[in-house]
């Protein structure tokens, strides 16, 4: 299926050279003289660009934009402008236009734009698609993925979630384990109550037992008054204890003790407390090697083993990442005020190529530092870490053979750097140093010389990838 072009004018022969233009490029065209004729034709047919003169009696090119606001809200607009209305084209940018392009028109110029508002429209299409997925997700909890393997971590969440049952849950660090502890915690008849979460391995071993247990009034020095440990604070709701393996030796004795008798001794205090307490633990260590090494009880171990979770790492979900994406941009959104709407497939090529070794954390990271850098509406590649487009596989060196003219060299370079970024001129023009219309002569000339050499009996060259012209 092609991509669809409304183009807009009340001067027939700049409507049908248009017309046939872009019909040359691979594109479905329809025409319209006005911009009643306009919105009629576009609500009837749904294109996915409209490309529109501004100055046109009667409804113009501006009134066809605010109309179009309220009934294609996703299809970019593209204002033809001579120089004596450029101030107008600029307000119709701030109402929601995609670009203006003046006139006389440089067909260049034209195509870019042209593969941009596309690209665009790709991206805002993907974003409608991810919004409902994420939409029909495991409702009540944070917990997003649509991966095989993920949707066997849903099901045991909620087999588990109803119970009463201790959980660990283990996996990569960075992989949302606290994340699955809440979901667990939400989806369970305590979820009204307090959900509160401890890491083992960030407190001080010397402190640690008084945020468990708390302490008592001049229990030591700087107790001067009592403090409720956490075991307390999540009376009647649930405990979430990251990184249970790095809970000192010495203390896991007492923490079984806490689960079998369901009874706390705050530091100092005489008196046993009772507690109704549902415990969640997480770890990224091997805990029946901490065993064998002798770093962690084995009664303790099967005391909390009673169900298991295990969440794999994001590589191992690669399908998640443009849902996991969308999340952290809508997250961030609210809170900078911006309003990103997508990622360019480019960049998200990028991000489901990267190896993640921190996880989903990196991921969030990711998206938080691209949120910061982006001006407009689609993060791209530049927005991105640059080690992390280093490290992608086709990023590997291009070789060639010595001995080859300078001008060979060159050609294979420019050919390799457009496929490398999908067939756009555009940001293989910006990667190259070059200007766009530097890059479109040399492709021009490089299919030319393919076309000569077929002529002449010899093998031809592929031409470039024209981009946009036919959907993927």
């Amino acid at each position: 299926m092609r991509y669809r072009v409304l183009i807009v004018d009340d001067e027939a022969d700049s409507r049908d050279a248009l017309a046939e233009l872009t019909q040359r490029w691979g594109y479905d065209v329809q025409t319209a003289s006005d911009g009643t004729e306009a919105l009629r034709r576009a609500i009837e047919w749904h294109p996915d660009v409209i490309l529109t003169d501004l100055v046109m009696p009667n409804m113009d090119g501006l009134w066809l934009l605010r109309a179009l606001r309220a009934e294609l809200p996703d299809c970019p607009v593209v204002l033809l402008t001579g120089r004596g209305t450029i101030q107008t084209a600029v307000q119709a940018i701030r109402e929601g236009a995609f670009d203006f392009i003046e006139k006389p028109l440089e067909v260049p110029r034209l195509r870019i734009v042209l593969e941009r508002a596309l690209e665009k429209k790709e991206t805002m299409r993907e974003v409608q698609l991810l919004r409902r997925r994420i939409a029909a997700l495991a409702p009540g909890t944070d917990m997003i993925g649509t991966a095989p393997v993920m949707q066997k971590v849903f099901e045991l969440v909620k087999k588990v979630a109803p119970s009463t049952a201790s959980v660990v849950i283990s996996g990569e660090s960075g992989t949302g384990k606290e994340v699955v502890a809440r979901a667990i915690h939400n989806l369970s008849p305590r979820k009204d109550k307090p959900f509160v979460a401890l890491n083992c391995g960030a407190i001080p071993a010397t402190l640690i037992e008084s945020e468990l247990f708390g302490y008592e009034r001049g229990a030591f020095t700087g107790a001067e008054q009592r403090r409720l440990g956490n075991f307390e604070l999540a009376h009647n709701g649930t405990l979430f204890l990251d990184e249970i393996g790095e809970l000192p030796l010495e203390l896991q004795a007492k923490f079984l003790r806490v689960l079998e008798e369901r009874k706390i001794r705050r530091l100092g205090g005489r008196a046993e407390v009772e507690i109704d307490v549902r415990v969640i633990c997480a770890t990224n260590r091997d805990l029946k090697e901490e065993i064998r090494r002798g770093r962690f009880r084995e009664d303790l171990y099967f005391r909390l083993h009673v169900f298991t979770i295990v969440l794999p790492p994001l590589k191992e979900r690669r399908e998640d990442i443009p849902l996991l994406v969308h999340h952290f941009i809508e997250k961030f959104n609210g809170e900078t005020g911006k309003h990103v709407q997508g990622v360019s497939p480019p960049a998200m090529s990028v991000l489901q190529g990267y190896a993640w070794p921190g996880n989903i954390r990196e991921l969030r990271n990711t998206v938080e530092r691209a949120m910061i850098l982006v001006d407009g509406d689609v993060i791209g590649e530049e927005h991105l870490p640059p080690d992390m487009q280093a490290s992608r596989p086709e990023a590997a060196t291009l070789r060639v053979p010595l001995g080859i003219p300078i001008e060979k060299v060159e050609k294979e370079y420019i050919l390799a750097s457009l496929q490398r970024n999908g067939g756009n001129k555009a940001r293989t023009a910006e990667i190259l140093g070059i200007s766009e219309k530097t890059l479109y002569n040399k492709l021009n000339r490089y299919a030319a010389e393919a076309r000569t050499r077929a002529g002449e009996g010899g093998e031809p060259e592929p031409e470039p990838a024209a981009g946009a012209g036919v959907k993927a």
